[in-house]
């Protein structure tokens, strides 16, 4: 049935079973080791990023899609007959991706696109890409789609705990965590993606400090509307996972491997939980 189609960049980090479950067209960005490029997931797994990350090679770097393959991307939703097309892209202030995205739409004139600025990352915008997917499938319209992921952007939370700064600071994206650098080697920070940038959450002395502190936050936010984790290499996922099962709300956890984009800029051994909070019930009148 002819409807909306979903499209995205590959910052999501939706596996390729919920891309094919949700029918969701991913544009995918480039990374970069040294002189070699990749096209994220196509080209590049998220397993063979992480075991290059560990070697001694150069550290990786990413670039957004070219307006022509978010083009591509709106052609293929229209030669597969969308009536429309929302693209749900990472932070404009992360990457150009999001650019990318509105140039291409504003030369495409075969089928209406609408680009939509999550201002989140990784499951942060893998959420709501699931939840505009599962939304369009069920026949909601272009505008019902926008509003909806309006009000969902702001109810929702990424946290991080990272493995160390270097490739926070090396690839530029600190933003508000600048003030983590310094005398901080023995700190474990736990960052926060907020109004579309990263910032420092937290300073814990220890992982293990870090990883229950990022659980606390999202039992304080419970009940969850949705619930997703970001493994980006790490060894101690599978307790978190367990841990957080608990606290998913009307929808299953989502577990997935942190990709190759923000990996990028974290490096190994983060750990990423991502949510939406439930939207506030409103009062109604007598």
């Amino acid at each position: 049935m002819p409807g909306v189609r979903i499209v995205t960049d590959s910052a999501c980090d939706l596996t390729d079973d919920l891309v094919k479950q949700h029918d969701v067209i991913v544009v995918p960005l480039t990374i970069r080791f040294g002189v070699e490029e990749f096209e994220d997931r196509r080209e590049l797994t998220p397993e063979e990023f992480w075991r290059r990350c560990q070697g001694k090679g150069a550290l990786p770097e990413t670039a957004a899609p070219s307006p022509g393959a978010f083009i591509a991307a709106y052609q293929q939703a229209a030669d597969e007959g969308a009536d429309a097309v929302l693209c749900l892209t990472m932070s404009s202030k992360l990457s150009a991706t999001y650019a990318s995205a509105v140039t291409a739409a504003d030369t495409f004139t075969s089928i209406p696109v609408q680009v939509f600025d999550t201002r989140s990352v990784t499951m942060g915008q893998g959420l709501t890409v699931i939840a505009a997917a599962e939304e369009a499938a069920a026949g909601a319209g272009l505008e019902t789609l926008v509003a909806a992921a309006e009000d969902r952007t702001s109810r929702i939370r990424v946290y991080g705990v990272l493995g160390g700064l270097e490739f926070l600071q090396r690839g530029g994206r600190i933003g508000g965590a600048q003030a983590l650098l310094g005398s901080l080697l023995s700190i474990k920070p736990v960052i926060v993606v907020k109004d579309g940038e990263v910032a420092e959450e937290s300073k814990q002395r220890t992982r293990s400090r870090a990883v229950s502190y990022l659980v606390a936050k999202v039992a304080a936010d419970a009940p969850l509307e949705r619930l997703a984790i970001a493994d980006g290499a790490c060894d101690d996922v599978d307790d978190v996972v367990k841990v957080l099962s608990a606290l998913a709300g009307q929808h299953p956890l989502v577990s997935v491997q942190l990709g190759p984009v923000v990996g990028t800029h974290t490096g190994p051994n983060t750990l990423g939980v991502c949510y939406i909070v439930p939207a506030p019930v409103s009062a109604s009148g007598d």
